[in-house]
């Protein structure tokens, strides 16, 4: 059965990239959450999408420009919801505390932009440090980072999020060893046989971001090994009535 991978947390009923959000998640049992961090100005690593802070927060300007104390002082949850207010932006450092006292919920760990190796040491050391390296992929769109995440952890597992699929897509893959090349939906949708042919070169397919039952099944009937979704508590349920409905084998 594909796993339900929380996108931003269960970013529906709470703010995303929020320990609500995350806790949220476990609750509604998805198997992984995914987050995306950022450096800030002083170079501390926080739990953020968006380059600025200004969609999620009440502050405004770029991330990389402000300090981790301002970023901590700002409201990350009034913008959802009023029974949000007071949700901060959470450290790397808090995601991994909330990870240790969560078991069965693993971390899919987007790294924003270029990184070099003594930068991405800041996520992967704290992974090491708490013995989390069994729960934790790190991903990217950038293939510099995904080289500079295996530098610095060869034994931490690494993945390559693509929103198209050249030809040497595979080469390219193998060149940054990693375990799992992550796909949008539509480059899903575009090419029906990539599930089959990263899976033959040894990868797992988590494809991004589906939110519909109808999107669900497609993906499951191409075989994909994640599927990350907005909705975790939807389709936790879904796959619970669908395995409930499965014809029994005698």
């Amino acid at each position: 059965m594909s796993q339900v991978i929380a996108h931003r947390g269960n970013s529906s009923v709470a703010p995303q990239n929020t320990l609500a959000a995350l806790e949220a998640a476990w609750r509604a049992g998805a198997h992984a959450v995914e987050i995306d961090v950022q450096l800030t100005g002083d170079g501390q690593v926080v739990v953020l999408h968006d380059e600025t802070l200004d969609a999620t927060t009440d502050g405004t300007g770029e991330v990389a420009s402000t300090d981790l104390r301002a970023i901590r002082a700002l409201d990350a949850g009034g913008w959802f919801s009023p029974a949000y207010s007071g949700q901060r932006v959470p450290t790397f450092g808090e995601v991994v505390q909330l990870l240790e006292t969560r078991p069965g919920t693993d971390l899919l760990l987007e790294v924003k932009g270029s990184w070099s190796v003594d930068q991405v040491r800041l996520v992967t050391d704290p992974v090491l440090e708490a013995g989390l390296e069994a729960r934790v992929v790190v991903q990217s769109f950038w293939p510099e980072t995904v080289a500079a995440l295996r530098e610095a952890a060869p034994g931490l597992r690494r993945a390559l999020l693509v929103v198209h699929a050249p030809p040497d897509l595979l080469q390219v893959c193998a060149e940054l060893g990693v375990v799992a090349c992550n796909p949008h939906g539509l480059v899903l949708a575009q090419h029906p046989d990539l599930v089959d042919r990263l899976h033959r070169a040894g990868l797992q397919v988590m494809v991004w971001t589906l939110n519909d039952p109808e999107d669900w099944a497609t993906a499951l009937a191409m075989g994909v090994d994640a599927v990350i979704t907005d909705r975790p508590d939807r389709m936790v349920g879904w796959l619970a009535a669908r395995a409930t409905d499965a014809p029994r084998v005698a």
